[in-house]
């Protein structure tokens, strides 16, 4: 992706963001230049990926499949240093997009239509193989527990949840006409480089090609502590 782009849509998310009522902690409104001198008080933030994350999932197209994520707090499987066993996030989608289909290996998360148009959310369960199951797929939402065939679109407006289970495929639309869509996610510990398996092998975090300055640091690129 371009960093004009990665810019945009940040701008983008957090003007959404605002018409929604949803505040973000200090450390998401940082500029490049604040970053420059923090020290390690500030580990946590580093250590666990907290803060923006953009992505095309390698495809190169944003306006059709792709997310803009804040990781707003997060534990650490690999590090007892950190206590949290949860993880809370704000996903972005504009009208009309897709997010590739995957599932967690152990990860167990509610997601959360916080605003905006419709989301869908595709699910299958996992076949064992890593393949599609034919089976019918066991529903968790908002105190309704309910079976639907494989390959159903679970409809959110805002305010509805949909919980995923590990191994559960999803696959996130938006309802075309519907607006861009405030997405909130909890979960236990999120863990991007270990816990995706994408049913069609996709790129997680782009490459980035550097046409301006950054707006907002993303969160695999923060200096080090001084």
């Amino acid at each position: 992706m371009k960093r004009s782009e990665i810019n945009a849509v940040i701008k983008e998310m957090e003007e959404l963001i605002r018409e929604n009522g949803f505040h973000l902690p200090p450390f998401c409104n940082w500029t490049p230049e604040e970053w420059s001198d923090k020290g390690h008080e500030y580990d946590e933030i580093r250590d666990n990926m907290l803060g923006w994350d953009i992505t095309d999932f390698g495809l190169g197209d944003f306006n059709k499949v792709g997310f803009g994520l804040i990781t707003l707090r997060n534990g650490n499987q690999h590090n007892p240093k950190y206590k949290k066993t949860y993880a809370e996030k704000l996903l972005f989608m504009r009208d009309d997009m897709m997010a590739a289909m995957h599932f967690h290996w152990y990860k167990m998360e509610d997601i959360i239509n916080r605003g905006g148009g419709t989301l869908l959310i595709k699910v299958y369960n996992d076949d064992g193989n890593g393949g599609l199951s034919d089976e019918d797929v066991q529903i968790y939402s908002d105190g309704r527990t309910y079976t639907v065939p494989a390959g159903s679109f679970i409809r959110l407006v805002p305010g509805e949840s949909l919980t995923i289970l590990p191994h559960q495929y999803h696959e996130f639309h938006v309802e075309p006409g519907s607006g861009s869509v405030l997405i909130g996610e909890v979960s236990m510990c999120n863990d991007d480089n270990t816990d995706n398996r994408f049913y069609e092998k996709s790129g997680r975090f782009p490459e980035i090609e550097e046409d301006e300055t950054p707006y907002r640091l993303l969160c695999n690129e923060y200096p080090a502590a001084k």
